[in-house]
């Protein structure tokens, strides 16, 4: 809305189509593609101003070989003196362990109620891995009917300083 050219990627096509969605509500002209971080210059060349990952996608890479891959086509994507934006969460400040929830709030959409809650469980007490499930309970409020959903991932928990380090 404010003038900007956009292009975004994920590699969830779920994901670039709700992208899609969102945009084309706002009027706005976004240019999406599927594609994996790793392979991010081949998919958008380079020149531009600033890259942004955000939303905890770092982690989805599952080893420091895969994080300097993508570092490394980021870097490739930005003009001389770009910048690069990433946001993660400080996996340092979290506990380890199994049957860890996160709780995110119940939403109520018309009719519908979701109680959203993720559990995590760590490979051990110093594990920088974990299997991470997202359920969804979706309630019904006129019959009181119930439906569960879960989606399921796997998680490096890389400190802030590890990702500098790669850096």
């Amino acid at each position: 809305q404010r003038g900007y050219a956009l292009r975004a990627s994920d590699v969830s096509a779920g994901a670039v189509a709700r992208a899609r969605q969102e945009a084309e509500a706002r009027a706005l002209a976004i240019d999406t593609a599927v594609g994996d971080m790793r392979a991010a210059h081949a998919l958008h060349g380079g020149g531009f101003d600033v890259v942004l990952s955000a939303d905890n996608a770092v982690p989805h890479l599952l080893s420091d070989a895969d994080i300097l891959a993508a570092l490394r086509q980021l870097w490739l994507c930005l003009r001389p003196g770009g910048g690069c934006v990433l946001t993660l969460r400080d996996y340092a400040q979290e506990p380890r362990g199994r049957h860890l929830v996160k709780h995110y709030g119940a939403r109520a959409e018309g009719r519908k109620r979701h109680v959203l809650f993720q559990v995590w469980d760590f490979d051990g007490p110093d594990a920088t891995h974990y299997d991470f499930s997202f359920f969804v309970v979706e309630e019904d409020l006129d019959t009181q009917a119930v439906s569960t959903r879960v989606m399921r991932s796997r998680y490096y928990a890389i400190t802030t300083d590890r990702l500098l380090a790669l850096m």
